[in-house]
């Protein structure tokens, strides 16, 4: 079963449409919810970023809603990148925070209404890999998440492309980045 998980998401929490970031111009096609367009796209990138490692997805698994999810998510960056989406969006940081663990614990829920009842930590990882191409084509340039999270590829412009040569090179690149958990590096699997 193939879901959206940004759509669902955001239809599920009643946000208005958010729009694909531009490849050229790094804008967006048309007008926007400025906090919906910056936070949904940032807190799936952090749960991406989070479930890579098998305690992140371990978690996703094991516990419901939490008001934490963005801590985990964010860790030591997490003042930052709520901060930067605040100023964004002209919201107060107070206002931001909760929001944002409103979406992170709608997101966990709805990876967890897509997974089998016997889904693995590599079930997990291999949800959210599925979702990352789309997640980036609508992330904000101007949040620089890339610099926040220390992962550059995050803010690189050919996440933003589309049609057959962009699809088959980010196909490619994705055949080599599959998700392994530790325990299959571990016994060779």
């Amino acid at each position: 079963m193939s879901v959206n998980l940004l759509e669902t998401i955001r239809k599920k929490l009643g946000y208005p449409q958010i729009q694909k970031i531009d490849p050229v111009t790094l804008q967006s096609d048309g007008p926007e919810d400025k906090f919906s367009q910056a936070a949904l796209p940032a807190v799936l990138t952090g749960l991406y970023r989070f479930v890579q490692k098998d305690e992140g997805a371990e978690k996703i698994l094991q516990v419901a809603n939490s008001t934490m999810w963005i801590t985990k998510f964010f860790e030591a960056d997490k003042e930052e990148v709520i901060q930067t989406i605040s100023d964004y969006s002209n919201r107060s940081y107070e206002e931001v925070e909760p929001e944002m663990n409103t979406i992170a614990n709608e997101a966990i829920r709805t990876v967890k209404e897509n997974l089998a009842a016997d889904a693995a930590i590599k079930d997990v990882k291999l949800l959210l890999s599925d979702q990352k191409k789309d997640i980036l084509l609508h992330l904000v340039p101007a949040l620089n998440m890339g610099r926040l999270l220390h992962d550059e590829t995050l803010d690189d412009n050919t996440n933003k492309m589309e049609g057959p040569v962009s699809s088959l090179m980010q196909n490619i690149g994705s055949a080599f980045s599959k998700p392994v958990t530790g325990d299959e590096i571990n016994t060779g699997k």
